[in-house]
């Protein structure tokens, strides 16, 4: 079928690309949702066509070569259902979402580039939201998939739309241009985001240029060569009529900008049409002044040139955090925190973040005013209501005087303030208890107060975990499997140190098939904490047997002696209705914990004779699967396994599931994938085989800040026991963390480094229980500044090799009284 042949009004029907987030309730006199049945790498739509259904959704689109006998059988059985059957549903829906975009004939700026395309279409909003209704992208919703999602709510209303492209290999730019439109363009710049994917810088720098083959204004840094380059070849060629806007602080034959410092910012000064303009802004930074010179330039295409007003509006600008935080909060709350976007589609994706957290605590929403959706405010707060109510927020606290007026629209349970001043003296905030509290504001009503009064702990080291790394990690290694492969993640440890019901409820999010814990206890909480999946225990003890029974958390049985204790506490059972299933870990050679090879028939009768006791799965350890080395012996592991397996699978008389491999051994040994493989370590960023250490990425990045700074003279000595003798003068900063939180004293007295500013220094000295000292002579500091101690910058591996350890103790090591911030981009 093509795009002709759909008979769809795309007002009439909205997007649906991800089953978990169907409506729980029908829309009444509003679009309907249209599921688009989207295979990838790591997932098939197709698989949750018939679930949908049963949730109501009527309107599918599907692709013929994913229609397996199976499917058509579903869908025949859905006989008020509307499908359209498609080579590629991704396509598809770009097809829709450009004829959606054809309709209308407004401005629409288009911005592409390696870096900086997410905070120039925020600050650009932001700057004309005075001046336009503005349809824009939500978050960084860039991709393939992304681009459409973003334009189909475009309406009459709207009078500038803003979206971002990016694109990771060839041809992609061309789906993505036909639904964007721009006609106004930003080229941001060029730099080393997805080089794997292209021949060449100037390859990509034409891949991104098709962007704007129609477009009649591009605005770019002239400075940046290839970019020039390849517009006056390529791009002039095909739109030969492109007016473009070429500025640069060097080279005076296209637009003249200037950057002058000033005391806490900069002046731009840019010349335009003649006149020149003054625009302070409240940055230094070399990004942040090109992007503003980026917002400056499209804002006086748009028309908006009264210098004051500019000026009023410029001050206002502050650094865009597009991030999703959870944070631990008082009277036992989860904080999520979105105090920066606050349009319609940043809601739902936010509300859909919630529904992600403990689902046994309420769940509540603080709004505020929604400014300039392209909505009549009739219209804005009805749809807010039915979203919120969509997505099970079981109260609402809205904050200014435009929702405040609608208050009647909503069911739900709800509380109004006039301002965030408001509701900051009153007394409701310390009202609640156990919930998920989601802030959402507009920047004006300055939200980060009311997250300050919720948030837990005040000290500044915090962890941040990366939701999407995590998510980008699990489905590297589902991609190393394959789909018929089973996955069970380890979240035992605290998730490894980053945290395990928030990391628990991502993976319930995400379908993996188990959880792993060390002990009940870890499970019990994972329980309380709304996580539903299947649990495994690896060590269980006696004492905690009544938790596994009333918690549904699964033993490991590795001994006679473990499997004589399970029995006997079951034999006190009056009844053993929804009887947990067991794990029996058989060993192989790693020689810590399960049955030898000779014990495994005396364990198939006793098995044989306690038919009650339900086998889920039948696995053992590598002891060597990160190094080549033991290959072999891996080897002869996996051969004691399958004749464990095979015979007390006589015994049973039924096949349960069988795992061997770990992080390491997905990678190294993928032969061996059974029908199970347990993730570990892989998962938190690090690829222990070392074969494939780029394809995960850092999870957990421990940071701090500079809590002073002194200028010492050489010969001085900082810290304990004069053990940081200094060489020179030097300025030497205080860092709040210590060997309590988790950072290892062995990484005094130089043998860590930390990343301030760009620069790596040195730690002089010895760590303390609760500081650090560090070298700070050739950086750029000053007391305040962030320090990235492991993440990004410093990889964890190459930190646990500076004092001879493994990643996982640097992981395990971090403190509980460190903050773990977890968010998504």
């Amino acid at each position: 079928m093509t795009i002709q042949e759909f008979d769809i009004n795309t007002s009439d029907v909205y997007p649906l690309t991800d089953s978990r987030q169907v409506p729980s309730v029908t829309r009444s006199g509003s679009a309907e949702p249209l599921f688009f049945a989207i295979r990838g790498e790591h997932h098939d739509g197709h698989q949750f066509i018939a679930d949908l259904y049963r949730k109501n959704v009527r309107q599918f689109v599907v692709e013929t070569s994913a229609l397996t006998p199976e499917i058509r059988h579903d869908l025949a059985r859905m006989p008020d259902a509307r499908i359209w059957e498609v080579s590629s549903s991704l396509r598809a829906l770009q097809d829709l979402a450009a004829r959606h975009r054809s309709q209308f004939d407004i401005p629409v700026v288009g911005i592409t580039g390696s870096n900086g395309k997410t905070i120039v279409k925020e600050w650009l909003a932001q700057v004309l939201a005075p001046d336009f209704r503005i349809q824009k992208s939500p978050k960084s919703y860039n991709s393939q998939l992304g681009v459409p999602l973003s334009v189909w709510p475009l309406n009459g209303e709207h009078t500038l739309g803003i979206f971002e492209a990016g694109i990771s290999k060839p041809a992609e730019m061309q789906a993505l241009q036909s639904i964007i439109r721009p006609t106004i363009g930003i080229f941001t710049n060029v730099g080393s985001a997805h080089d794997e994917g292209f021949r060449s810088q100037k390859q990509k720098v034409a891949e991104k240029l098709r962007l704007f083959r129609q477009s009649e204004t591009l605005i770019y840094r002239k400075s940046y060569t290839e970019i020039d380059e390849e517009i006056h070849l390529l791009l002039k060629a095909v739109n030969p009529s492109i007016r473009l806007i070429d500025w640069s602080t060097e080279d005076d034959t296209g637009v003249p900008v200037s950057f002058n410092p000033q005391p806490a910012g900069t002046q731009l000064e840019v010349t335009w049409e003649g006149r020149n303009y003054h625009v302070r802004v409240p940055f230094s930074d070399s990004a942040s002044l090109e992007n503003a010179t980026h917002v400056l330039l499209a804002s006086l295409v748009l028309g908006v040139t009264d210098e004051n007003v500019l000026q009023g509006r410029f001050a206002q600008l502050r650094p865009v955090s597009m991030r999703l935080e959870l944070k631990e909060g008082i009277h036992r709350n989860l904080l999520i925190d979105d105090t920066y976007n606050n349009d319609l589609a940043g809601l739902s994706i936010a509300l859909d973040f919630l529904n992600q957290q403990d689902q046994t605590r309420q769940k509540v929403l603080v709004l505020s005013d929604m400014l300039e959706t392209g909505l009549k405010p009739d219209e804005l707060y009805a749809e807010i209501a039915r979203l919120v109510t969509e997505k099970g927020v079981t109260q609402l606290i809205g904050v200014g005087p435009e929702i405040g007026r609608h208050r009647t629209v909503f069911t739900i349970p709800s509380r109004f303030f006039a301002n965030t001043e408001e509701l900051l003296g009153s007394e409701f905030l310390n009202e609640l208890t156990d919930a998920v509290i989601l802030v959402k504001g507009a920047r004006r009503f300055s939200f980060e107060g009311i997250v300050n009064r919720f948030v837990q702990k005040s000290h500044r080291t915090v962890l941040e975990i990366n939701l999407d790394a995590l998510t980008d990690n699990l489905n590297f290694y589902r991609n190393k499997v394959g789909a018929q492969t089973r996955i069970m993640v380890m979240v035992k440890a605290f998730a490894y140190g980053s945290g395990s019901a928030e990391v628990a409820s991502l993976l319930q999010h995400h379908r993996v098939d188990y959880l792993a814990v060390a002990y009940a206890d870890e499970g019990v909480a994972l329980r309380e904490n709304g996580i539903r999946l299947p649990i495994m225990v690896m060590n269980p003890s006696v004492q905690a047997f009544r938790q596994l029974l009333d918690y549904q958390l699964e033993p490991e049985i590795y001994s006679f002696r473990i499997l004589d204790e399970w029995n006997r506490f079951l034999a006190g059972e009056p009844s053993l209705a929804d009887l947990p299933s067991i794990h029996i870990k058989l060993d192989t050679g790693m020689h810590r914990l399960g049955f030898l090879p000779q014990e495994v028939e005396r364990l198939g009768l006793l098995l044989k004779a306690n038919p009650t006791l339900r086998v889920a799965s039948i696995f053992s350890h590598l002891a060597g699967s990160d190094e080549a080395e033991h290959t072999p012996f891996s080897q002869e592991q996996h051969r004691r396994l399958m004749e464990g397996a095979v015979l007390l699978e006589k015994y049973l008389g039924y096949r349960p599931l069988r795992h061997l491999l770990n992080s390491a051994g997905i990678v190294r040994l993928p032969e061996f994938k059974l029908d199970m493989v347990r993730l570990g370590i892989g998962l938190y960023g690090v690829e222990a085989s070392k074969l494939e250490p780029q394809q995960v990425k850092p999870v957990g990045t421990l940071k701090t800040v500079i809590s002073q700074i002194k200028e010492l003279k050489a010969g001085e000595t900082v810290g304990y026991s004069r053990r940081g003798v200094l060489t020179h003068d030097a300025r030497i900063a205080t860092l709040a963390i210590g060997y309590a939180d988790g950072y290892d004293r062995r990484l005094g007295n130089g043998v860590g480094q930390v990343w301030v500013n760009g620069v790596l220094c040195p730690t002089i000295g010895s760590i303390c229980m609760d500081m650090t000292m560090i070298d700070v002579t050739a950086a750029a500091a000053q007391e305040g500044d962030e320090v990235e101690l492991f993440g990004t910058q410093i990889p964890i591996g190459e930190l646990a090799a500076r004092i001879g350890t493994i990643p996982y103790e640097i992981l395990t090591g971090v403190s509980e009284r460190v903050k773990r911030v977890f968010y998504r981009a």
